[in-house]
This record gives C-alpha cells, structure tokens and sequence, in this order.
C-alpha cells in the first residue's frame, strides 16, 4: 500500500464530506464527541455498503487499510487543480 502525498490532510476532507452524505442520506449524524477511529469505521462501511469504494480483504480492513481507502476516494473526488493534491 503505497502512501499518498497529504494523506493525512485527505483523510481529514474525506471525514468532513463522509459526514455530509451520511447526513444528506439520512443515514446518521457524526458528533463532535466520536473518536477518529470510529469516524473513519462508519464512513469506510457506508461507503462500502453504498458501493462507492472496494471493500478491503477481509484480515486487512483495520484502521490504517481504512483510511487509506478514505483518502484515495477523497483524492478522486476532488479537482485535479486542487491543493491536497499536489
């Protein structure tokens, strides 16, 4: 698994706009008081279960495998001009 340039800031843009379409799909609601783990768990499988990202091998869909799922999606979102990207 190779590491993207600003993952860490993509993960970030891919929380942020994961809880806007669990919100707008009626789905739930992300609270200031969730930890990032359990952020970044609800997202991956809403989007898993929306068929909107592959799902993980089974043994490997643990935290890290997640969030880097999270910021290669959140990096096919955005525009190519845009500055996470760079």
């Amino acid at each position: 698994m190779k590491k993207l340039n600003n993952e860490a800031e993509l993960v970030k843009e891919a929380l942020r706009v994961g809880a806007i379409y669990m919100k707008k799909r009626g789905v739930g609601e992300i609270e200031s008081i969730d930890s990032a783990k359990d952020k970044v768990t609800v997202i991956y499988r809403l989007l898993v279960r929306d068929k909107l990202i592959q799902p993980l091998v089974k043994g490997q869909d643990n935290g890290p495998g997640m969030r880097h799922k999270l910021a290669l999606w959140m990096s096919r979102q955005l525009p190519e001009d845009h500055p996470l990207l760079k």
